[in-house]
């Protein structure tokens, strides 16, 4: 398999909370909710990167269209990072996160391995990063 990820989807339970939080919140540019004509077919997409889209998707309509029940799991399967490059754009991030509704659930800080991090949940506790 050729590395080539193009979309990270992020099940949510509240379609226009999650997309308040990220668009109104964190910043990220967006079309708005797209898709609604269809059953099971709104969802949102924000650019990141060149060639990288972050998309929040209804789990009932994931749900579906995988052909699977929905479980509840650990936020800590996964972490999404972004790093940025100072320490002072870390702390920017995180209050910037905090103000959006954000749970900080780490602090940013030192760490062990020699950078400066911190952890936040969205609201619907995916875990994200921020790292310098």
């Amino acid at each position: 398999m050729k590395p080539r990820i193009t979309v990270i989807t992020l099940g949510v339970d509240d379609l226009n909370r999650s997309l308040a939080f990220y668009r109104d919140g964190l910043g990220l540019p967006t079309q708005g909710i797209i898709g609604t004509e269809f059953e099971f077919g709104a969802v949102a997409f924000f650019d990141l990167q060149p060639g990288l889209k972050l998309a929040i998707w209804p789990c009932d309509s994931i749900s579906r269209d995988a052909g699977i029940g929905k479980f509840r799991h650990s936020p800590t399967e996964i972490t999404i990072g972004h790093n940025v490059a100072t320490t002072q754009e870390v702390d920017a991030v995180m209050a910037q996160a905090g103000r959006a509704g954000a749970k900080i659930v780490k602090p940013a800080q030192a760490t062990f391995w020699g950078g400066y991090a911190g952890y936040f949940q969205d609201p619907d506790d995916h875990l994200w990063e921020i790292v310098e």
